[in-house]
């Protein structure tokens, strides 16, 4: 996409049925720091809170690609099809205060070969998320051999 094309799509979304909804806000929002944008409620069992997670992007992987992060990341543990990753400062803190508040760590934090610090866990609303931490800036990145986009190749 060129600057003088108009982005169609504002927002990524992801909606997610938590059966346990209170501990599933209170994870996210409380442990995790995303900020509450909004929350609706029409009775007792129907609510939704609306978090901020930052800038979102959609990561499609093929099947190759998503083995490849499940050996590095988690010692080959296949994850599930659809997974959440989020950015933090300090993943290994991050990922032992989320344990501390319910996760189950699947994978400690290891350093992948796209230079971020990622760990893996079991998180509420049964979701497996990653935790990364960025070692380095986009263009130290994308001069690393294999890092380009696909128009690149």
């Amino acid at each position: 996409m060129t600057g003088q094309e108009q982005q169609r799509v504002r927002q990524l979304r992801v909606v997610v049925e938590a059966q346990d909804y209170e501990q599933a806000v209170r994870f996210y929002r409380d442990v995790l720091g995303m900020t509450e944008e909004a929350a609706f409620a029409e009775g007792e069992d129907d609510r939704v809170a609306i978090l901020e997670a930052g800038r979102a992007t959609l990561e499609i992987a093929s099947p190759r690609h998503k083995e490849l992060i499940d050996e590095v990341e988690a010692d080959g543990r296949p994850s599930p099809r659809i997974r959440l990753a989020f950015e933090v400062d300090d993943s290994a803190a991050a990922t032992e205060e989320l344990a501390a508040a319910g996760a189950e760590i699947v994978a400690e934090p290891v350093m992948t070969p796209w230079r971020s610090l990622n760990s893996r866990l079991d998180a509420p609303a049964d979701l497996q998320i990653t935790l990364f931490q960025e070692t380095e800036d986009v263009a130290e990145r994308t001069a690393r051999p294999g890092f380009a986009t696909d128009a690149d190749r």
